[in-house]
């Protein structure tokens, strides 16, 4: 079974465990997600099975967005609520505050990794560093938020609100950041990821969810065709004749009919999605076949 699997992960899940389940549940060697998902923070998780573990990179470049709260008045060294708390500051943060800080961060920004991430440092991922009492000079990163608003205010000091933003976004660090702009302490205090690029929470299952599939003999359903991670990229259909989808699929060149421009990544369909193929001098070739026969 080849495809994408998108998980609704809860809270205390790590990605790590849900890869476990998934292929628990599927019962196949070949199973990967496809970026991690703090296992504080809940949402949709795309889990990648059988040969759409060759779509590692074309996931990482997704744009994500997600419904986040923040406290104002407290700070952990995790920047979330499971941490320890190191800093604490009465205050009064109203809806006009908020707004005002939160449009100093839409556009190109740079965002400081936090120590408590998987960032590595000299080989070391900076939260083993942390754990051990060690600090480090972690670097800047550019991101994008393309769009922050608030939704409403939970309570005094907590605000929830949307940002939809670029991959490498650390939100934990973003409220924490925002806090800054206040004058104030902050943290992160929930975290639901609601799409991760194409895939939302209406494409999403549980685990439970997919166990009980499992015993109805429905899990197919859940599993979603690799060429909607794909969507970014041009897509040419050749004649599905058996001597086209032989030399696609043996790796050799199909010399089109009509004229077409170089193009170095394109979706091929021959009569189904075959792969990833380039173009060059009019001939077709599929570099990465991920459909349509036996694949190593």
């Amino acid at each position: 079974m080849n495809g994408i699997v998108n998980i609704l992960k809860p809270p205390g899940m790590t990605s790590s465990d849900a890869v476990i389940d998934v292929r628990k549940i599927f019962e196949i060697k070949r199973v990967g997600h496809s970026g991690t998902l703090d296992p504080g923070a809940s949402g949709v998780l795309p889990i990648l099975i059988g040969n759409a573990t060759r779509l590692f990179d074309y996931m990482l470049d997704k744009d994500k967005e997600y419904i986040a709260e923040v406290t104002f008045g407290s700070s952990t060294d995790t920047q979330d609520s499971y941490g320890n708390t190191i800093q604490k500051m009465d205050c009064d943060i109203d809806c006009e505050d908020f707004k005002n800080a939160i449009l100093k961060f839409k556009g190109s920004i740079l965002q400081k990794t936090p120590m408590y991430s998987a960032a590595k440092y000299n080989g070391r991922k900076l939260y083993e560093l942390a754990r051990e009492g060690k600090e480090v000079e972690s670097k800047n990163r550019e991101i994008t938020i393309h769009d922050i608003e608030l939704l409403k205010q939970v309570c005094s000091n907590r605000f929830l609100f949307r940002v939809v933003c670029s991959k490498g976004t650390y939100v934990r660090t973003l409220c924490c950041d925002i806090g800054t702009v206040l004058g104030v302490p902050a943290h992160m205090s929930f975290l639901l990821r609601t799409r991760c690029g194409k895939f939302g929470l209406d494409s999403a299952y549980s685990i439970a969810e997919l166990r009980e599939m499992k015993e109805r003999g429905e899990l197919e359903k859940a599993v979603l065709p690799m060429d909607i991670a794909l969507m970014q990229l041009d897509e040419i259909s050749i004649e599905p004749t058996e001597l086209n989808r032989k030399r696609v699929l043996n790796g050799l060149t199909v010399n089109l009919d009509s004229k077409n421009d170089d193009v170095k990544e394109i979706r091929v369909y021959c009569g189904e999605f075959i792969g990833i193929g380039n173009i060059k001098n009019n001939k077709l070739h599929v570099d990465t076949k991920l459909c349509g026969g036996d694949n190593e």
